[in-house]
């Protein structure tokens, strides 16, 4: 045992060593210990508060394509992070979240700021959650962490440290593991997979955010033309997995079981890959599948595949499958591919006042960059957003995968971050609805604070347009709260020191997010917008 290093510098060497060296956080006090001395090698990125900590942190692990360190405080910081712990669960994100504990020899009495059942809050939406039993474990904790949170199905795990452990003398240097984060899907099974695709006459194909996520784009694509096969994107995609302006590219499927099966109708076999089978919500009974119609599921995650309502599955990693079905299957006559999908781009010759989402997106369609990456948390404009704005570059695309609202802010400033973390510069579009931008408008802040090449698009409709449609949907009017007068989103946003105008017209539309792009630094554009329903049924 070594009388030089301490629990602290021997995890921070192992950090170095598994490229952990960007830290997204909220000092509290039972963390500054392992704060102490931060290396100069280092960057701490400071949020106002742990929800857009976490989901920052998500958003960046998400561009980068590997594990990102979170520290937040005790219990109360954490609770304030559940809501993006969730995000960044469902999304499959490898995060290792940190939080500071009590001294050691004070828990007992379970003193201010102890982190009760230390454990158990950050469950069900970590992979592993634990307190090492004695600080010479803290440096191994941290490389199980490491390990627990890339290997597929990837997600965040969770580490409390005794705010005293830091200072206490290390068994040594830490030991630094390689550990593999695909897994192979069985050969023979995909096999049998392919004679089906073979033997099929009317094959779809569904790409969902595992597909992006491994990498495995072009190869989606390979696949597609090879079968000529429609493509649909699954519900509620958090990532796109495929052109959304390819010939092939047929939409996304609705949200509900029996929308699902219509629009599925004709096909007879459904080859899932990537996704779930499938997001369903709100619930609209009808058929998981039409009658006669099979289903194929590929996913990496055994959970995803035991409760899927419909399907054969095969467990394994989204692109090294397909590639294996690419060799597999049979190529196809181009005479059996669907017609294009043909969007309904119809904008009046005179803008309305207020515009209609369908003008605001139809005039950020002209001067969106080719390069620009999206993210979207304007709920009720998801439809308008895929026509006007198509994802048509892998990794262009991110969006909650919970459900959630107060993500799309926080994990805008992530993106921007992990492009430059990886030597990128394409500017970040953040189309955010009027009520989702005060979930997180603090991260604003840190936005501003690294000069992020970032343009906050806010549709003010003034109420949550799709909560109004969700009440519809379910036949319960008289809702209360579903109203938003009074919210000067431009003020807020200058007071944190960005660059906040309103755009009224199509015309100021483009010319502000033009001046957006040229700009040093962040942009908040605030557009005034008609509610509209968001078509749920």
């Amino acid at each position: 045992m070594s009388d030089q290093m301490s629990v602290h510098h021997a995890t921070y060497e192992l950090l170095r060593g598994l490229g952990l060296t960007t830290v997204f956080g909220n000092p509290g006090s039972t963390e500054q210990t392992f704060l102490r001395d931060f290396p100069k090698d280092f960057t701490y990125v400071l949020a106002l508060q742990e929800a857009s900590v976490v989901a920052m942190a998500d958003a960046f692990s998400q561009v980068i394509g590997r594990p990102a360190l979170v520290n937040v405080h005790t219990a109360a910081g954490l609770g304030n992070a559940m809501g993006s712990l969730v995000a960044a669960y469902d999304a499959r994100s490898p995060l290792i979240i940190t939080a500071g504990q009590q001294h050691r020899h004070m828990m007992i009495t379970e003193p201010y700021l102890t982190n009760r059942d230390e454990t158990l809050l950050p469950r069900p939406w970590v992979k592993w959650a634990y307190q090492p039993v004695r600080a010479q474990d803290v440096p191994a904790a941290f490389m199980r962490a490491y390990a627990v949170a890339l290997q597929p199905p990837a997600g965040p795990v969770f580490l409390s440290i005794p705010m005293d452990d830091w200072a206490e003398p290390a068994l040594g240097p830490a030991v630094i593991r390689e550990v593999s984060k695909r897994v192979a899907p069985d050969a023979a099974r995909l096999s049998s997979f392919a004679e089906r695709i073979d033997n099929s006459s009317r094959p779809a194909l569904v790409f969902g955010p595992e597909v992006d996520r491994a990498g495995g784009w072009l190869a989606a694509v390979a696949l597609a033309e090879k079968l000529k096969a429609p493509v649909y994107n699954a519900p509620l995609s958090d990532r796109v997995s495929f052109p959304e302006d390819h010939p092939l590219f047929q939409g996304a499927l609705p949200l509900t079981i029996d929308g699902v099966s219509k629009r599925l109708a004709g096909h007879d076999l459904v080859v899932v890959i990537g996704a779930q089978v499938f997001r369903y919500y709100p619930f609209i009974p009808g058929r998981y599948l039409p009658e006669g119609t099979e289903l194929l599921h590929v996913t990496c995650d055994p959970d995803a595949a035991a409760y899927a309502a419909a399907g054969d599955s095969a467990l394994g990693d989204a692109k090294l499958a397909i590639e294996l079905l690419i060799e597999k299957v049979a190529a196809r006559p181009a005479d059996v591919a669907p017609a294009p999908l043909a969007w309904p781009r119809q904008v009046p010759a005179t803008s309305n006042s207020p515009l209609t989402p369908n003008e605001a997106y139809a005039a950020l369609s002209d001067v969106r960059p080719s390069d620009a990456v999206l993210v979207n948390e304007s709920t009720s404009t998801m439809v308008q957003q895929a026509e006007w704005l198509p994802t048509v570059r892998s990794g262009s695309f991110f969006a909650s995968a919970s459900g959630g609202i107060g993500w799309g802010v926080p994990a805008a400033v992530g993106v921007a971050l992990g492009d430059r973390e990886r030597g990128v510069r394409r500017p970040v579009i953040a189309t955010i609805g009027d009520g989702s931008f005060q979930y997180s408008v603090q991260a604003v802040w840190t936005a501003a604070q690294h000069d992020l090449p970032i343009v906050f698009v806010v549709f003010r409709n003034g109420e949550y347009s799709i909560l109004k449609s969700f009440a519809r949907l379910e036949d319960a009017p008289g809702v209360p709260g579903l109203d938003l007068p009074g919210l000067d989103i431009a003020s807020v946003a200058k007071g944190f020191g960005l660059r906040a105008v309103h755009a009224d017209t199509t015309d100021e539309i483009r010319e502000q997010f033009t001046l957006a792009l040229d700009a040093d630094g962040p942009t908040v554009i605030v557009i005034e917008t008609q509610p509209q329903d968001a078509g749920l049924g």
